[in-house]
């Protein structure tokens, strides 16, 4: 008994000393992960028990999750994760751990053993989402900035061939509006407005780390005889299937890291990569069959018969010129690719073919395209890793007589809708009907007489390595190149109109090249509650562009062959142009952030952009921006509330640059001619003289966009309710534009920063909610909105006019007005307020001097929507699934520049067709085209932009068989508007002097109704 007594004492001794060092020093975990503070001094013998427990925890991924908590039950005592997800705790064998994590259930474990593994189960929610950052990626629990996401399930929506078509009705205050329904044709896309009054409003995108030029890469289509077109959709080369995820950069905390080309947001397109599991062998193949999803209203045979009061033009035929010109046309697109991820890299293949007929005859697109992606890692546990991303493809477009300032003579759908109804498209003896009238053709007879083809190709790929340094410290490589090469041909052949009749053929090479440098450091710290992250590095970009172009006026085609196969069979060279140009683009940047508890981040970034564009004086750009974050739902006083589950205040400043500006308007240019020469000697032969073609202005710097934001991203009831709120206010300084030039300056116009500003500010949210997720059913929705106020001010000249108006008699005109104190591209215009009792014009007449004219126009609303939004709509019960989009815009207005020129009620009286609207408003016919609030309607409307019904089918017995997914799916299925063009949503290109023009609508290639049946094999 005396042993065990003295066993007992020994044993109790020892205890009563470690709680007393314990009390005195407190217990420190011993690789210093975490700290305990709860050794109370009334401590019994399980203080011996107590032994370090290691462990890692785990994504549903296997990827470590660094910065979890994990918290000894009842106690503060708590430790963190590291980068490797690893962590250390003191407790007692059986004691309960909590493991929490942001955007992850709370698990808890019983420490069973010295070594645990805890894999960790996302909650249906998005907070455990990493997203794609300028030059890395973050959790959506870090972000401070105003950034969104989507992933390749937000794509399956229809025939899409871009990659910025992706974004319509997803991203709230991001616009895609089309210049074309033609295939492969161009697309506008404006992020928080438009900030510039010349220099363009289009993101930077850039794809897979490679930041693409917004330079055309395929030229414009050249004038014969129907004005010039624009160049096809510079995004279209990539095979849209290969899309893993597009994130927008909106405000300028996110996109200031890309400095001078960030004013206008960012879109960072990431392709994909293997993934774990078995390889996957993908096949998706469509076919869509598509027509015109609106018909202008005009006035039939019988209806054009009635208000004639000339017989003459009555032709005794039958025809709706539309349908002679539309068709149904044909897609198919047939992809494949296989992906599969090892314990050392990754790597994803594909190959895909698109073939699209417009809906107009004779259109067509047509891509191949190849893309790889693979990574590699070598040496001791991963230390070194290897990536590639390559995309090749070529696209050939077949194009009609389309423009975007084709005058008074219009082109195609011009002559298509003011074609008489009573005229046949063949005469008698089976040839197209001739008109025989002035600047108005049988429009078929057209189609036989025009030729356009382009071809492009373009390789873009990367090379990327990282390589870790020390622990926590890597450094990152990649190298890029951007090459296309591209031919346009376009003849028009001998004819008889008056267009080129002798025929003429046109040839425009272009070539493009731009090059990639880049390498920079990052460093990740993790010391129990902080969490750094620093970035550092610098870029060097290179561009390369030329081209030439020439033209044979004589052309002929009775041998058969193409004028571009055999350019000098006939005819005789009109002309040789061509040019090049080199621009480089030298940076630096940083970017630091910090999390303190997964409470309290903050974001600050700059960089330094040097350009060749710019002055000497000003080569060199800089653009800071800072950003804070607070989750509030990780406090304590929020932690105990279960239906909160992300609640985070963010705020943002920072400046961002656009360098879009023509190449070397900083120097001087300099002409030879001989108005401006002189005899130097006596044989009277003129030497020519040397003028001055633009005054240097070394001084020239970017425009500079101010942006601040505040937001609100919030997740409630388990991730059934979350959403985001954004204010955001963004102001354009230091314009660039060509105005008027002081006393005695070389030339009437230099190029010059003014101090005006354009100011963009409003409201965006995102509401979605998980409405339905029991059994085999479950059903989401989202909807996304964004208002919006522009307004300039403080412009040094009084007025800046823009917006080209094409028509008989409206030379010289333009529609839209740049002035302080309203929105850009304002329109300028007479204002229409009636007919009188013979059905003429009557227009006010504002500064009442009896004569309405110029200067009796007045400012109204202009193009930009006030409100835009989308709905979309996910659901599935069991092997169905079901998904629809909704968009829609109000406030704007749009001039209808087709129905001034094609369809205007003079048309009557001069042997052309007229829109039914314009006949019935009582006008008389007498009455000439004139610019006016009659044309401005507004561009308000409500779409069901896509619905989408599949079957997911599972064989068993087929086990080599994943899945197969049976579809079908519309697009632009039904818009409810009022407005009576083709399509309110619609911007043609009718900038004057390179100012931007807003809401106009000339004539444009028809948007297309599409259906589409397909199906996704998975293997």
């Amino acid at each position: 008994m005396n042993q065990h007594f003295t066993y007992t004492a020994l044993k109790s001794s020892c205890v009563l000393a470690l709680v007393f060092l314990a009390s005195q020093a407190g217990q420190v975990n011993a690789a210093g992960y975490g700290h305990n503070t709860n050794t109370p001094i009334e401590a019994s013998a399980s203080i011996l028990m107590q032994q370090v427990i290691t462990g890692k925890v785990f994504d549903e991924q296997n990827q470590p999750l660094p910065g979890a908590s994990v918290r000894q039950a009842g106690t503060s005592n708590v430790a963190m994760t590291n980068e490797k997800g690893e962590f250390r705790i003191n407790v007692a064998l059986g004691s309960k751990l909590e493991i929490s994590y942001i955007g992850y259930k709370n698990k808890t474990v019983t420490a069973g053993s010295n070594v645990l593994t805890i894999t960790m189960e996302a909650e249906a929610n998005s907070l455990g989402e990493v997203m794609v950052v300028g030059y890395g990626k973050q959790a959506k629990k870090d972000i401070t900035g105003a950034v969104t996401q989507l992933d390749a399930g937000n794509f399956r929506e229809g025939v899409v061939v871009s990659a910025d078509n992706l974004l319509q009705g997803k991203v709230a205050g991001v616009r895609v509006v089309a210049a074309s329904g033609e295939p492969g044709g161009g697309v506008d896309v404006t992020i928080r407005g438009v900030g510039s009054i010349r220099s363009g409003s289009t993101p930077l995108f850039v794809v897979d780390g490679v930041p693409l030029t917004n330079d055309d890469v395929s030229p414009t289509g050249q004038n014969v005889g129907f004005g010039a077109s624009r160049a096809k959709n510079p995004l279209n080369f990539l095979n849209t299937s290969d899309i893993e995820s597009m994130t927008v950069l909106k405000d300028a905390s996110a996109a200031a890291i890309y400095g001078a080309r960030g004013s206008n947001g960012v879109v960072i397109v990431t392709t994909k990569k293997g993934k774990s599991g078995e390889g996957t062998f993908t096949a998706d193949s469509y076919i869509g069959l598509s027509t015109v999803a609106h018909k202008l209203d005009l006035l039939n045979a019988d209806q054009y018969r009635t208000a004639l009061k000339d017989p003459a033009f009555d032709h005794g035929g039958n025809t709706d010129w539309q349908d002679v010109m539309f068709r149904r046309a044909v897609t198919r697109n047939n992809a494949m690719s296989f992906s599969k991820q090892t314990s050392s890299g990754n790597y994803y293949a594909s190959a895909s073919q698109m073939d699209q007929e417009g809906i107009v005859k004779n259109s067509n697109f047509r891509r191949t395209s190849a893309r790889l992606n693979a990574s590699e890692s070598f040496l001791d546990n991963q230390r070194l890793k290897i990536g590639i991303n390559l995309t090749a493809s070529e696209t050939k477009d077949d194009g009609v007589p389309t423009s975007d300032d084709g005058g008074s003579n219009g082109q195609l759908i011009i002559h298509t809708l003011m074609a008489n109804p009573t005229r046949n498209v063949f005469d008698s003896v089976g040839n197209y009907t001739n008109f025989n009238m002035n600047a108005h053709y049988n429009p078929a007879y057209l189609l036989s007489i025009y030729e356009d083809k382009t071809r492009t190709t373009r390789l873009l790929g990367n090379t990327d390595v990282s390589f870790r340094i020390l622990k926590g410290l890597e450094y990152k490589l990649n190298l890029g190149i951007d090459r296309s090469v591209a031919e346009r041909n376009t003849s028009i052949y001998k004819n008889l109109t008056d267009l080129n009749p002798n025929g003429r053929y046109v040839q425009y090479n272009l070539d493009s090249k731009s090059t990639l440098l880049e390498h920079y450091l990052t460093y990740n710290l993790l010391a129990k509650k902080h969490k750094v992250e620093v970035l550092g590095g610098f870029s060097y970009q290179k561009f390369e562009r030329g081209g030439n172009s020439f033209s044979i006026d004589g052309i002929d085609r009775a041998n058969g062959i193409a004028p571009q196969n055999n350019p000098a069979f006939s005819g005789t060279q009109s002309g040789v142009t061509g040019f090049a140009q080199i621009n480089e683009l030298q940076s630096y940047f940083s970017r630091v952030n910090y999390s303190f508890d997964n409470k309290y981040l903050l974001t600050a970034s700059i960089r330094a952009d040097g350009s060749t564009r710019f002055g000497a004086n000003n080569k060199y750009g800089y653009f800071p921006s800072f950003a804070l974050g607070w989750n509030i739902a990780a406090e304590d006083f929020l932690k105990s509330i279960p239906a909160i589950n992300e609640l985070k205040l963010r705020a943002s400043w920072g400046e961002t640059g656009n360098q879009e500006v023509q190449n070397k308007i900083t120097q001087a240019s300099y002409s030879l001619s001989g108005a401006d020469g002189y005899y130097l000697y006596d044989d009277l032969e003129l030497v020519n003289g040397i003028s001055v073609a633009r005054t240097p202005n070394p001084d020239l710097k970017w425009e500079v966009v101010t942006q601040y934001n505040v937001g609100l991203d919030f997740e409630f009831l388990q991730g059934k309710l979350y959403g985001t709120l954004d204010y955001f206010n963004k102001t354009t300084t230091d314009a660039i534009l060509n105005i008027p030039s002081q006393v005695l300056s070389p030339t009437n116009t230099v190029w010059v920063n003014v101090d005006g500003k354009i100011i963009n500010k409003g409201l965006e949210f995102l509401l979605g909610y998980r409405l339905m997720d029991k059994g085999n059913f479950k059903w989401s929705a989202d909807v996304n909105g964004a208002t919006l106020k522009n307004v300039i001010k403080g412009l040094p000249v009084s007025e800046i006019l823009s917006g080209t108006i094409s028509g008989p008699g409206q030379s010289g005109v333009n529609a839209n007005i740049y002035k302080n104190g309203y929105a850009a591209g304002s329109f300028y215009l007479l204002e229409h307020i009636g007919f009188d009792d013979e059905g003429e014009n009557i227009f006010k007449d504002v500064n009442n001097d009896g004569v309405v004219n110029s200067s009796d126009r007045q400012i109204f609303q202009g193009a930009l929507p006030k409100f835009t939004f989308g709905l979309n709509n996910q659901m599935s019960y069991k092997a169905f699934d079901f998904s629809f989009s909704i968009i829609g815009q109000t406030g704007g207005y749009l001039v209808n520049n087709t129905g001034l020129n094609a369809l205007n009620i003079n048309n009557l009286a001069s042997d052309r067709n007229v829109a039914t609207g314009y006949y019935e408003s009582g006008a008389n016919p007498a009455n000439s085209p004139q610019l006016s609030t009659l044309f401005l309607e507004k561009s308000d409307f409500v779409r069901l932009n896509s619905a989408r019904l599949g079957y997911n089918l599972k064989l068993p017995s087929l086990k080599w068989l994943q899945n197969l997914n049976l579809y079908v799916s519309g697009q632009n299925l039904l818009t409810i508007t009022n407005y009576t063009g083709y399509d309110p949503l619609i911007n043609s290109p009718k900038s004057n002097g390179g100012n931007q023009s807003l809401g106009i609508d000339y004539s444009s290639y028809p948007a297309a109704k599409t259906f589409i049946f397909g199906a996704i094999i998975k293997l």
